[in-house]
């Protein structure tokens, strides 16, 4: 008689698909992983699933379950003090947010990300962020917003690599230009 599989061990199986490019897979298997969380009372092992499920259904293609996998989670960090946490949460709400084409809504969800991250000391996740920002705003043919906001997110960096160094010399050059 097989045991069930404890919400680690569906969480395993589903980092595993997602690696594989199975995002549909690894989504629904993060959700079984969250609800055997929940099962536990396990709010926050159970909202960082859903975290999960929600980045792989963006990738997936499927922005309403990513909203609805994602949605109430910043609110859960929130509550348990967790700002790192509830930063990311909002970065991925932000991301769901977007594939649904609800871009006023997305930004606002990236800029308080970005706000929580950079109160978390969390330079590369708000950096990250901030690119997500930028791209939103530069699709959006907001140029000047979105390479302040790609210059925000690289200042936030507290290592930059070779790519983040060239790049960011290239923002100073073109903001001369703008500016």
């Amino acid at each position: 008689m097989n045991q069930p599989l404890s919400p680690e061990e569906i969480a395993k199986e589903a980092k595993r698909a997602y690696d594989r490019g199975e995002f549909t897979e690894a989504a629904h298997l993060y959700k079984a992983s969250a609800q055997g969380y929940a099962s536990r009372d396990d709010a926050l092992g159970s909202a960082e699933m859903l975290n999960n499920c929600s980045v792989a259904y963006v990738r997936a293609g499927d922005g309403e379950a990513a909203f609805q996998a994602v949605d109430g989670t910043p609110a859960i960090f929130a509550a348990a003090g967790d700002i790192r946490r509830q930063g990311i949460a909002l970065g991925n709400l932000g991301a769901a947010l977007e594939a649904l084409k609800k871009k006023m809504e997305a930004e606002e969800a990236y800029l308080q990300s970005a706000d929580l991250l950079f109160q978390a000391g969390e330079g590369e996740l708000r950096a990250q962020v901030m690119q997500s920002l930028s791209a939103l705003q530069l699709r959006g043919g907001r140029h000047f917003e979105a390479v302040a906001s790609m210059q925000s997110g690289m200042q936030s960096m507290p290592k930059k690599g070779i790519k983040q160094k060239i790049l960011s010399g290239l923002l100073k050059f073109q903001s001369r230009f703008l500016g």
